[in-house]
Protein backbone atom coordinates (compact mmCIF):
# COMPACT_ATOMS: atom_id res chain seq x y z
CA UNK A 1 0.00 0.00 0.00
CA UNK A 2 1.29 3.46 -0.88
CA UNK A 3 0.19 6.45 1.10
CA UNK A 4 0.13 9.74 -0.78
CA UNK A 5 1.50 12.55 1.36
CA UNK A 6 -0.75 14.94 -0.50
CA UNK A 7 2.15 17.19 -1.39
CA UNK A 8 2.10 16.29 -5.11
CA UNK A 9 2.04 19.50 -7.12
CA UNK A 10 1.12 21.63 -4.15
CA UNK A 11 3.22 24.35 -2.59
CA UNK A 12 3.75 24.55 1.15
CA UNK A 13 3.32 27.77 3.10
CA UNK A 14 3.27 28.65 6.81
CA UNK A 15 -0.53 28.10 6.73
CA UNK A 16 -0.18 24.67 5.14
CA UNK A 17 -0.21 23.18 1.67
CA UNK A 18 -1.72 25.30 -1.13
CA UNK A 19 -2.72 23.47 -4.35
CA UNK A 20 -0.92 24.62 -7.47
CA UNK A 21 -2.70 27.49 -9.19
CA UNK A 22 -4.91 28.29 -6.20
CA UNK A 23 -5.11 31.78 -4.77
CA UNK A 24 -3.60 31.31 -1.27
CA UNK A 25 -6.03 33.65 0.54
CA UNK A 26 -9.14 32.31 -1.18
CA UNK A 27 -8.03 28.71 -0.67
CA UNK A 28 -7.24 29.30 3.00
CA UNK A 29 -10.70 30.81 3.62
CA UNK A 30 -12.39 27.82 1.91
CA UNK A 31 -10.22 25.30 3.76
CA UNK A 32 -11.08 26.91 7.12
CA UNK A 33 -14.83 26.84 6.33
CA UNK A 34 -14.62 23.13 5.45
CA UNK A 35 -12.67 22.33 8.63
CA UNK A 36 -15.17 24.33 10.71
CA UNK A 37 -18.00 22.27 9.20
CA UNK A 38 -16.65 19.06 10.75
CA UNK A 39 -18.88 18.01 13.68
CA UNK A 40 -17.29 18.83 17.04
CA UNK A 41 -18.44 18.73 20.63
CA UNK A 42 -17.30 21.33 23.12
CA UNK A 43 -15.76 20.28 26.40
CA UNK A 44 -14.01 21.75 29.39
CA UNK A 45 -10.60 20.21 30.03
CA UNK A 46 -8.98 20.75 33.41
CA UNK A 47 -5.73 19.87 35.11
CA UNK A 48 -3.75 20.52 38.25
CA UNK A 49 -0.10 20.43 39.23
CA UNK A 50 1.27 21.40 42.62
CA UNK A 51 -0.85 24.26 43.96
CA UNK A 52 -2.07 25.31 40.49
CA UNK A 53 -5.24 24.31 38.72
CA UNK A 54 -7.03 25.49 35.60
CA UNK A 55 -9.77 24.66 33.14
CA UNK A 56 -10.42 25.75 29.58
CA UNK A 57 -12.85 25.24 26.71
CA UNK A 58 -11.69 22.50 24.34
CA UNK A 59 -12.96 21.43 20.94
CA UNK A 60 -10.52 18.68 20.01
CA UNK A 61 -11.09 15.50 22.01
CA UNK A 62 -11.90 11.92 21.08
CA UNK A 63 -11.51 8.32 22.18
CA UNK A 64 -8.62 6.78 20.24
CA UNK A 65 -8.36 3.25 21.68
CA UNK A 66 -10.71 0.80 23.33
CA UNK A 67 -8.02 -1.47 24.83
CA UNK A 68 -6.67 0.21 26.80
CA UNK A 69 -9.25 3.01 27.00
CA UNK A 70 -7.39 6.04 25.65
CA UNK A 71 -8.65 9.57 25.05
CA UNK A 72 -6.79 12.21 23.04
CA UNK A 73 -7.05 15.94 23.70
CA UNK A 74 -5.30 18.60 21.68
CA UNK A 75 -4.42 21.68 23.75
CA UNK A 76 -2.94 24.94 22.52
CA UNK A 77 0.73 25.09 23.60
CA UNK A 78 0.36 28.66 24.89
CA UNK A 79 -2.45 27.69 27.28
CA UNK A 80 -1.78 27.45 31.01
CA UNK A 81 -3.76 24.20 31.02
CA UNK A 82 -1.21 22.68 28.59
CA UNK A 83 1.54 23.56 31.07
CA UNK A 84 -0.44 21.97 33.92
CA UNK A 85 -1.19 18.76 32.00
CA UNK A 86 2.50 18.48 31.13
CA UNK A 87 3.61 19.07 34.73
CA UNK A 88 0.88 17.11 36.53
CA UNK A 89 0.43 14.26 34.05
CA UNK A 90 -3.37 14.22 34.51
CA UNK A 91 -6.47 15.84 33.06
CA UNK A 92 -10.22 15.68 33.30
CA UNK A 93 -12.52 16.05 30.33
CA UNK A 94 -15.93 17.44 31.26
CA UNK A 95 -18.76 16.82 28.79
CA UNK A 96 -21.17 19.76 28.83
CA UNK A 97 -24.98 19.65 28.69
CA UNK A 98 -26.37 21.37 25.57
CA UNK A 99 -28.47 23.59 27.89
CA UNK A 100 -25.33 24.82 29.69
CA UNK A 101 -23.67 26.56 26.74
CA UNK A 102 -22.73 29.54 28.94
CA UNK A 103 -20.13 27.33 30.63
CA UNK A 104 -17.83 27.09 27.61
CA UNK A 105 -17.82 30.88 27.15
CA UNK A 106 -16.66 31.26 30.76
CA UNK A 107 -13.62 29.08 30.11
CA UNK A 108 -12.29 30.85 27.01
CA UNK A 109 -10.65 33.46 29.26
CA UNK A 110 -8.30 33.12 32.23
CA UNK A 111 -9.85 31.18 35.07
CA UNK A 112 -10.46 32.58 38.54
CA UNK A 113 -9.89 29.76 41.00
CA UNK A 114 -11.55 30.00 44.41
CA UNK A 115 -10.12 27.00 46.27
CA UNK A 116 -11.91 27.85 49.54
CA UNK A 117 -15.24 28.25 47.73
CA UNK A 118 -14.57 25.28 45.44
CA UNK A 119 -15.24 27.19 42.21
CA UNK A 120 -13.60 27.78 38.85
CA UNK A 121 -14.99 30.97 37.27
CA UNK A 122 -17.95 30.67 39.61
CA UNK A 123 -18.76 27.03 38.72
CA UNK A 124 -18.53 24.43 41.49
CA UNK A 125 -15.90 21.73 41.07
CA UNK A 126 -14.41 18.89 43.03
CA UNK A 127 -11.00 17.27 42.80
CA UNK A 128 -11.24 13.98 40.97
CA UNK A 129 -9.31 10.87 41.94
CA UNK A 130 -6.31 12.11 39.93
CA UNK A 131 -6.42 15.58 41.52
CA UNK A 132 -7.65 17.15 38.29
CA UNK A 133 -10.67 19.44 38.78
CA UNK A 134 -14.06 18.09 37.63
CA UNK A 135 -16.93 20.54 37.08
CA UNK A 136 -19.94 19.52 39.17
CA UNK A 137 -22.29 20.80 36.44
CA UNK A 138 -20.83 18.43 33.80
CA UNK A 139 -23.20 16.02 32.08
CA UNK A 140 -20.42 13.44 32.38
CA UNK A 141 -16.68 13.41 32.94
CA UNK A 142 -13.57 11.39 32.29
CA UNK A 143 -10.31 11.46 34.22
CA UNK A 144 -7.08 10.45 32.54
CA UNK A 145 -3.42 9.92 33.29
CA UNK A 146 -1.17 11.05 30.46
CA UNK A 147 0.46 8.11 28.69
CA UNK A 148 2.07 10.05 25.88
CA UNK A 149 2.23 13.52 24.38
CA UNK A 150 3.10 14.73 20.92
CA UNK A 151 3.97 18.25 19.77
CA UNK A 152 1.82 19.10 16.73
CA UNK A 153 2.34 22.60 15.40
CA UNK A 154 0.43 25.05 17.60
CA UNK A 155 -0.94 22.30 19.88
CA UNK A 156 0.17 19.42 22.07
CA UNK A 157 -1.73 16.17 21.71
CA UNK A 158 -2.08 14.35 25.01
CA UNK A 159 -3.03 10.66 25.06
CA UNK A 160 -4.59 9.85 28.37
CA UNK A 161 -5.60 6.50 29.81
CA UNK A 162 -9.05 6.63 31.39
CA UNK A 163 -8.76 6.00 35.13
CA UNK A 164 -12.22 7.17 36.20
CA UNK A 165 -15.45 8.30 34.56
CA UNK A 166 -19.00 9.04 35.53
CA UNK A 167 -22.33 10.69 34.82
CA UNK A 168 -23.55 13.71 36.76
CA UNK A 169 -26.75 13.94 34.68
CA UNK A 170 -28.89 11.30 32.92
CA UNK A 171 -26.97 9.37 30.23
CA UNK A 172 -29.28 10.63 27.48
CA UNK A 173 -28.55 14.31 28.22
CA UNK A 174 -27.84 16.04 24.88
CA UNK A 175 -24.24 17.30 24.79
CA UNK A 176 -23.02 20.69 23.63
CA UNK A 177 -21.74 20.88 20.08
CA UNK A 178 -19.93 23.68 18.30
CA UNK A 179 -22.98 24.46 16.13
CA UNK A 180 -25.01 25.14 19.31
CA UNK A 181 -22.86 28.24 19.82
CA UNK A 182 -21.54 31.05 17.67
CA UNK A 183 -18.03 29.80 18.33
CA UNK A 184 -15.63 28.22 15.87
CA UNK A 185 -12.14 26.92 16.36
CA UNK A 186 -9.44 25.57 14.15
CA UNK A 187 -9.25 25.69 10.42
Amino acid sequence: MTIDSGAGDAASSPGGIIPEGADPDEYDRRRRRVLWSMPAALFVVASAAGEGGNAMTLAWATQVSSEPKLVAVSVEKEAFTCELITAGGVFSLCVIDREDRAIVRKFTKPVEVDVAGGTLNGFAFHDGSTGAPVLDQSASWIECRVRQSLELGSHTLFLGEVVDAGFAKPEDTPVLRMEDTRMNYGG
